[in-house]
């Protein structure tokens, strides 16, 4: 009896090391699309009166927490029943990845954004606002959590099916966590900033030069998170194709595998921002007619 025991705590020892160590590896294999969440939630938290932006990044926190609930369910079931769907579905999630980011950079050269403060203007409820950012949040972060559960799930793949559910999971708590957890400091630093500057009467010393720094730093912080989330895009999506298809891995064989992928993932953006753009004037050609 009690060598039963000890051999059923021995299987729960092994399968928990086996799940830390495949944890481990989905959560280094979902880091770059990470990059792209937290900037895309730091853009989405920021712009708010400073005693809502906590309220907000809970919400959106909440809500990208229903996501990953409503999407491990479906793609573990796809996993053990159409194994074949998870390739078409990541490779989907790669073309998405890869249309947002050229969309990003195009616009950042061709379509200038109208500044906040006046879309700010044109919404007279606050509240309504509010609500519509957080929306937009939680629609971004679930496709975003799509492909993190996917990226996660293909670093996994040849793992059972237990080890599986556990280490995906495991990976898609602490990338919520994580990720918002960082959003919340970043979108507070320059409160915090402004409290150290406060306490300093004088204008002068350690302390008030670190709260000028925070205080100045926030908006350089947010912009680079941009940039960096917008490679990182392009890399996941490039990194997905090649790995999926032979000739573009021997295509780019010689080259440095991040130069293949940011190539990959940019031709493949371009590609489906001009179908999208075709497919669209097409579509108002016909309404008119």
């Amino acid at each position: 009896m009690a060598s039963g025991f000890f051999a059923l705590f021995d299987d729960i020892a092994t399968l928990m090391n086996d799940v830390a160590s495949m944890s481990k590896v989905a959560t280094k294999k979902t880091a770059g699309i990470l990059g792209d969440d937290l900037a895309v939630n730091a853009e989405k938290a920021s712009g708010f009166v400073s005693e809502r932006e906590l309220p907000v990044i809970w919400a959106i926190m909440k809500g990208s927490f229903l996501n990953k609930l409503i999407i491990l369910p479906i793609i573990f079931l796809l996993s053990a029943f159409l194994p074949w769907s998870i390739a078409p579905l990541l490779m989907l999630g790669g073309a998405f990845l890869s249309y947002e980011g050229v969309e990003k950079i195009v616009e950042f050269f061709f379509h200038k954004k109208a500044p906040e403060n006046s879309e700010k203007a044109i919404i007279k409820d606050i509240e309504d606002y509010e609500k519509k950012k957080i929306k937009s949040a939680i629609f971004v972060d679930f496709i975003l959590s799509i492909e993190i559960v996917l990226i996660a799930l293909s670093a996994v793949e040849d793992q059972t099916i237990k080890i599986q559910i556990f280490a995906v999971s495991i990976t898609a708590i602490i990338a919520t966590v994580g990720v918002y957890g960082i959003v919340a400091l970043l979108v507070r630093m320059d409160d915090f900033g402004f409290a150290l500057i406060k306490k300093r009467k004088e204008k002068k010393g350690i302390i008030y030069r670190i709260g000028q720094l925070l205080v100045k730093s926030m908006p350089i912080v947010i912009k680079t998170l941009t940039v960096v989330g917008t490679i990182a895009m392009l890399l996941v999506a490039g990194g997905i194709y090649i790995h999926h298809f032979d000739f573009l891995h021997h295509i780019f064989e010689k080259w440095p595998i991040i130069l293949g992928e940011f190539i990959i993932g940019l031709v493949l953006g371009a590609g489906v921002l001009v179908i999208i753009f075709f497919s669209q004037k097409a579509t108002l050609l016909f309404t008119k007619k």
